[in-house]
């Protein structure tokens, strides 16, 4: 069969949300993703990565088998779907589901009302994969509820009040019953505080839940069935602009296209060749989807295993794993329950739903979790070619590394066998990722033996590994050679180092963990010996001893459990208004819109016509002169309209904020890689992304190129001013001290993951140049003052407009403003509307993030504790313009005493220029690096003392009225309280104890438990940052606009100013909108960040508010009887104004860095938390089990937004303290680019048990209603856990005699658990020469 003969393409038809879709020019390259965004105008669906790794963009696929008359639901990742895969398929988005405008559905209504949603971003990819799940099991278990969410990553709330809004569709009781007296945590006699004060546990009612109905949903469509009976199956051709899609319907037919065209890839979920298209430029001009093809769907059982089509999905292997399992005897499924425990964990379920069983095996990836499982188990591939069908086990493909060529092109997989275990024969499977779900391994491996009947002597030994090499590697000398032994201590020994002599690790793999990677391959082959050992116990008692009681819990992985959580937060006084709504907690005012997908973010903004689409062309070269721009290939390009450089900038292109400029198009060289070179339009996104790739820049190499912190230093390559503190006489303290430690800590950066990328939409109004700019940024201000100057025209023709963003953390304030001047000066010189939503992997790449910082102290202290002086010095890698890398630098410097007052202080900020992205603002704003150094020499005091960490807490905390190290005056009493409560809330004393009994009896598992305190300033500094103004309309009908400088990025601003205004104005919050925030009604507005917002727009509001009332005063009191709407109406009869600006001058605050003093803050939130971990010895893996959170916030305006972000925050810290690896390659090119590769927390990484409480009766004089602002300060708590995991390693260096203490680098991180656990095996690594090759990553 000849393409050509099938030139007459296909009309592609399926569904979506219940309306038929016929497309005639179906083009294979075409995602599902864009097709629902662009051409359907279907904007729910959200565009997060790209990837598949983040679940911003899952939809539900419904399908209809004829065979079994079956329906199907499944969720997936539209941005990896081809539209020419959905040929007869019915696709459900959010906005199907259910919307404001027919109804709301009880999946979007309970997330919204749970408090689930901050920024919404990731709201409706959350809603979609629990509506696949609920349409499938309306009654789920909390099991299946956490396995829906493990692909989906959420940024703001830490998950806990999205599992909240879950569990209410459990059928479970999801009562926490943690009271000593076993009664529920929700019932109101509590004893968790004084009697006095009335608190609360509950954030949400659910009796005003509607229930879920499933006779409610969308049918699937009868047209779409009656396709499937009655017409027969015939082959689908696809066109599109660069590649065909042909879809077979036959096995032969299947094998003719194979041999007509040998290089064409066979696609069934696009999960592998849909990234290597989209992220690595691999191009396809032909691709097969062969998944319609009966043969590759079967599934038969035979009389020694299962045979398995290649095109099945994992998610279908699953559960036919599953049901094997519970139908046949143990003996016969332990390889069904190895491969099912390593299909767990692989992937999220909507990356399973779609792969399949034969492509992650032809793939070959050295990261598959499956074959070394399959390849040990003497799994078999059936295959096929034209006129020869032959069968070869699935290990011999990986026979000679990656070159083997086993398979010949022309041969495809139809199927998999997978064998019955037989008796005396035992298999295992095991992983290590940097996180537990949702993660590609770091390695893996597939073990199995097999032994002479009722002995312990080797008849047959296979072990294979994943993630070592380029693929999965068989130990077949290490097998061979331990054939007939005696499966004992001599026997693993020699394993141990016949496995580690027979698999060398090549220096490159990938970027570094040799030795990790080493050490993990012979833990899991003694976890294997301990697994077989245990098994031959329970066969033959008698002979075999099994293994000490102390090893056995290793033998159980830690599973992700529904946790509990409890939520604490004082009532309002019974006295209060009941139409006043501070202080209580109220839902997000979007939430319901985040969760239908109906709230709008810049690029669901419809496109205006003649609209044009920018890709910027960054530098490869982190320092160097730029030679030459080569345009011509991508002017040539399909589609392109123009390309922009810096010669188009029609003024400002170099912001001098400082001594050194913040550069919108590069010009003579570059200084980092990622740095904008010159920008494309072009009239599609794809055309644009292809142009892109076709500009060519000639470098020449400049030196030096600095990276990391240390090459600044060598090079003195700094920001000014470097700066300093000095208290008391350090060096006369030094010497009347008793002992002295000194150290180091390197803390490594961290990249926003704001769940939207960098989004703008800049668009000429054809007049007096103004322009409409729609940007996703905290500073509109910023922005129209950056992008004025850039074209060189006034502030006041450029309107910056933001309805809401998408998270933002602080990355989305200077370097918005950049990206906003680039599409700008495009959107000037063609005159046209110019988009640029950038992808995840280059706003990665460009941005920057939290700064990678350098604690050098030595502390001076006594015996008993006390500690008497300290001299610290921070180095922190600014990249290669100044930003607000010296702000930080000082902020680090003025927090850096966290809770302690220390008599004798000397400490210095440097913040060094390098050639890396340039890093900026992120929550937080250098506390978290500098308080984790306090930390760190805190416990290094504890260790050298003796004395528990707690105590040398307890001892040095400010205590009393004192001053701070910049001569700032402090009371402390919230700090103590906070700590108390915390200590008597977690039961840390009795815990402790807990902790130090299990250690006894768990040799390879151990505990750690750790409380910490914390003091943060708020502030930012100076006067004039945090002023704020606010416009507040009445109209006639007594409705009410309101509008401030704020911007709602997820903290739940406006939902408290509309709470402020009902307040003030003593009116309903339904009577108040709140529309957008834009440079056209808040002129000069400061920037929603130091979690200020709430505060300073809050007061400018009030202030609005009260001016409105007093004119309407004299109205009131004539009619004291009369309704709002009344005294309204007659106020404009009479000539009232009903409009009025609301000004709050900001802070009084100021510091003299001259004389080291000054009043930077104006006031200081407490709080304490307290996290207990369970860690793995053997893999370095690690599960939080408990945290316990109390926190200073004063009268919280909403406590569920106030506790939304202290989870938010805590969460964030642990990816900070714990996960989030950022790599460099030593030529400055950022590798960790997407959620693949960078891992933020995920559902599987928050605490078993969370429980937050505000801490009651607490007044802040400084804020609107005396509140306090709560957006940065609870992240630092994340380093509770840090300091667990620290002890829990501590106590394993103590049982095995290591004298040097632990002292770990953040974040801390699997790799660095397992070598601190220190045993036979890592001692391995250190006598092994090899080991020490170059590295291929760089600390920066």
């Amino acid at each position: 069969m000849s393409l050509q003969g099938a030139a007459g393409a296909e009309e592609l038809i399926f569904y979506v949300n219940g309306r038929k879709i016929i497309e005639k020019n179906a083009d294979p390259e075409q995602m599902l993703l864009s097709y629902l965004r662009k051409r359907l105008r279907l904007t729910g669906t959200k565009y997060g990565c790209g990837g598949g790794g983040c679940g911003a963009c899952t939809v539900m696929i419904s399908t209809y088998e004829p065979a079994s008359k079956k329906i199907r639901h499944y969720s997936a990742n539209a941005c990896l779907l081809p539209i020419c895969s959905l040929y007869g398929v019915a696709v459900t988005t959010v906005e199907g589901v259910g919307s404001t405008k027919t109804r709301v559905h009880p999946v979007q209504e309970r997330l919204a009302k749970c408090h689930g949603s901050q920024c919404g971003f990731c709201t409706p990819g959350m809603v979609m994969s629990l509506y696949a799940l609920l349409r499938n099991h309306p009654e789920p278990t909390s099991e299946q509820m956490i396995a829906a969410l493990a692909g989906n990553l959420c940024r703001c709330t830490g998950y806990r009040p999205i599992l909240d809004a879950c569990k209410t569709f459990c059928k479970e009781s999801i009562c926490c019953q943690r009271k000593a007296n076993g009664k529920c945590c929700l019932d109101q006699e509590d004893d968790l505080f004084d009697k006095e004060e009335k608190v609360s546990t509950r954030l949400f009612s659910t009796d005003e839940f509607q229930p879920l109905d499933p006779t409610q949903e969308l049918i699937f469509p009868p047209e779409l069935m009656r396709m499937a009976e009655n017409q027969p199956k015939r082959t689908l051709i696809f066109h599109g602009e660069r590649m065909t899609w042909i879809s077979p319907v036959s096995l032969d037919e299947l094998l003719d296209l194979k041999a007509a065209h040998p290089k064409a890839p066979l696609v069934v979920g696009n999960t592998d060749v849909g990234p290597e298209m989209k992220f690595r430029g691999v191009f396809h001009p032909i691709v097969i989807a062969p998944a319609r093809i009966p043969d590759l769907n079967v599934v038969k059982c035979t009389d020694d295993g299962l045979t398995l089509g290649a095109a099945c999905s994992l998610s279908l292997v699953k559960d036919i794993l599953t049901n094997a399992i519970s139908e046949f005897p143990e003996e016969k499924t332990k390889v069904f329950c190895a491969v099912l425990q390593q299909l767990r964990t692989l992937g999220g379920e909507q990356i399973r739903n779609i792969a399949s069983l034969g492509g992650n095996i032809i793939s070959r990836k050295s990261t598959s979790d499956l074959n070394p499982i399959l390849a040990a188990s003497n799994c078999m591939l059936n295959l096929a070619s034209r006129g020869r069908k032959r069968q070869i086990p699935l290990s011999d493909i990986f026979a000679h590394g990656v070159g083997n060529n086993t398979i010949m092109p022309e041969e495809i997989l139809v199927s998999v066998h997978i064998p019955h275990s037989r008796k005396g024969e035992y298999v295992s499977a095991f992983r290590q990722a940097p996180r537990r779900e949702n993660a590609l391994p770091i390695t893996n491996a597939g073990m199995r033996v097999l032994f002479e009947e009722g002995m312990d002597i080797i008849k047959d030994l296979s072990i294979f590994y994943g993630g070592v090499v380029s693929t999965t590697i068989c130990a077949k000398q290490t097998c061979w050679a331990l054939i007939g032994r005696h499966w004992n201590e001599q026997m693993l020994d020699e394993a141990c180092r016949l496995i580690l002599k027979e698999i060398a690790l090549p220096d490159s793999a990938s970027g570094e963990k040799v030795d990790y990677k080493k050490t993990l391959i012979v833990s899991f082959f003694y976890r294997f010996f301990l697994e077989v050992l245990q098994s031959l116990k329970t066969m033959d008692p008698c002979h075999y001893p099994g293994i000490p009681m102390e090893y056995r819990s290793v033998l159980q992985d830690f599973k992700t459990k529904m946790p509990q959580s409890i939520q604490i937060y004082q009532d309002i006084e019974p006295s209060q208004s009941p139409q006043d709504p501070v202080g209580r907690p109220i839902m997000h005012l979007s939430g319901i819109k985040h969760a239908t997908g109906e709230a709008v973010y810049v690029d669901d903004l419809p496109s205006v016509d003649g609209e044009l689409f920018l890709a910027v062309v960054t530098s490869s070269r982190a320092h160097a002169k730029i030679v030459s721009i080569d345009t011509s290939e991508a002017l040539k390009a399909p589609g392109v309209f123009d390309i922009i450089t810096a010669h188009d900038v029609p003024a400002t292109n170099e912001f001098y904020y400082s001594n050194d400029p913040e550069i919108i198009f590069a010009r003579d060289k570059v200084i980092c890689v990622g740095q904008i070179v010159c920008a494309v339009v072009a009239d599609s996104a794809v055309h644009v992304k292809q142009a892109a790739a076709k500009v060519k820049i000639e470098y020449e190499v400049l030196e030096p190129v600095i990276l990391t912190i240390e090459e600044a230093i060598k090079h003195n390559s700094f920001f000014e001013p470097k700066r300093t503190l000095e208290q008391g006489n350090v060096d006369q303290a030094f010497e009347t001290v008793d002992n002295i430690i000194e150290g180091e800590i390197r803390i490594g950066g961290q990249e926003h993951f704001y769940m939207e990328t960098q989004s703008v939409l800049a668009v000429p109004k054809g007049e007096d140049k103004e322009m409409d700019v729609y940007v996703s940024t905290q500073h509109p201000a910023i922005i129209q003052e950056m992008v004025a100057a850039t074209l060189g025209v006034p502030a006041n023709r450029i309107m910056c407009h933001v309805k809401r963003v998408g998270g933002a953390f602080g990355g989305k304030l200077l370097k918005a403003g950049l990206l906003a001047s680039v599409v700008a000066v495009a959107a000037n010189k063609t005159n046209r509307a110019v988009r640029l939503i950038l992808s995840r992997g280059d706003d990665m790449l460009i941005t920057g993030g939290r700064h990678p910082f350098i604690g050098k102290y030595k502390v001076g202290f006594m015996n008993d504790g006390r500690i008497k002086a300290v001299d610290a010095k921070y180095y922190i890698n600014g990249g290669c313009t100044p930003d607000e890398s010296v702000v930080v630098a000082e902020v680090s410097l003025l927090k850096m005493d966290n809770a302690y007052k220390i008599p004798n202080l000397r400490c210095w900020a440097y913040a060094c220029k390098t050639n890396l992205p340039s890093n900026t603002a992120f929550r937080g704003f250098g506390f978290p690096q500098a308080a984790l150094v306090t930390e760190t020499w805190i416990t290094g005091v504890a260790d050298k003392t003796g004395l528990p960490p707690e105590k040398i807490r307890e001892i040095n905390m400010y205590k009393k009225n004192e001053q701070t190290h910049f001569k700032q005056k402090l009371d402390p009493q919230n700090l103590i309280r906070c700590w108390n409560e915390c200590m008597e809330k977690s039961a840390y004393h009795s815990r402790k104890t807990a902790v130090n009994e299990f250690n006894k009896q768990n040799y390879w598992k151990k505990k750690g438990i750790a409380i910490v305190p914390m003091k943060f300033p708020f502030g930012l500094g100076t006067r004039y940052l945090s002023q704020a103004a606010a416009l507040v309309h009445i109209y006639t009908d007594g409705s009410v606009l309101l509008t401030h400088g704020g911007i709602e990025m997820g903290q739940g601003i406006h939902t408290k100013m509309i709470q402020v205004a009902s307040r003030e104005l003593n009116i309903p919050m339904s009577y108040i909108h709140f529309c957008e925030t834009s440079t056209t009604t808040v002129p000069n507005a400061c920037a929603s960040a130091g979690s200020a917002g709430t505060d300073v727009n809050g007061m400018a509001v009030k202030d609005a508010c009260q001016t409105l009332l007093k004119r309407l005063q004299p109205i009131i009191n004539k009619n004291p009887k009369g309704t709002w709407n009344d005294w309204i109406k007659e106020a404009f009869e009479q000539s009232v104004s009903l409009s009025a600006t609301g000004y709050f001058r900001g802070y009084n605050e100021n510091m003299d860095w001259e004389k080291g003093e000054g009043q930077p803050f104006t006031y200081f939130l407490y709080g304490a938390a307290c996290s207990e971990v369970e860690i793995n010895c053997l893999t370095g893996d690690h599960k939080n089990l408990r945290t316990d959170i109390v926190m200073d916030v004063g009268c919280s305006i909403n406590p569920a937004v106030d506790i939304g972000q202290i989870e938010g925050a805590f969460v964030q810290g642990i990816g900070l303290y714990t996960m989030e690896e950022l790599k460099y390659s030593p030529e400055g090119v950022l590798c960790t680019r997407g959620p693949d590769q960078y891992k933020i927390p995920a559902v599987c990484d928050i605490p078993e048990q969370f429980s937050v409480s505000l801490l009651p009766s607490s007044q802040n004089p400084y804020a609107i209603y005396a509140s306090k602002g709560i957006g940065e300060a609870g992240l630092f708590l994340g380093c509770s856990v840090f300091f667990a995991l620290r002890d829990a390693v501590t106590s394993v260096r103590n049982e095995r005699g290591l004298k040097n203490t632990f002292a770990p680098n953040s974040p801390l991180t699997c790799e660095q658990i397992r070598a601190g656990c220190a045993d036979d095996f890592t001692e391995m690594m250190t006598n092994d020469e090899s080991a020490s090759s170059t590295p291929r990553a760089v600390s920066v």
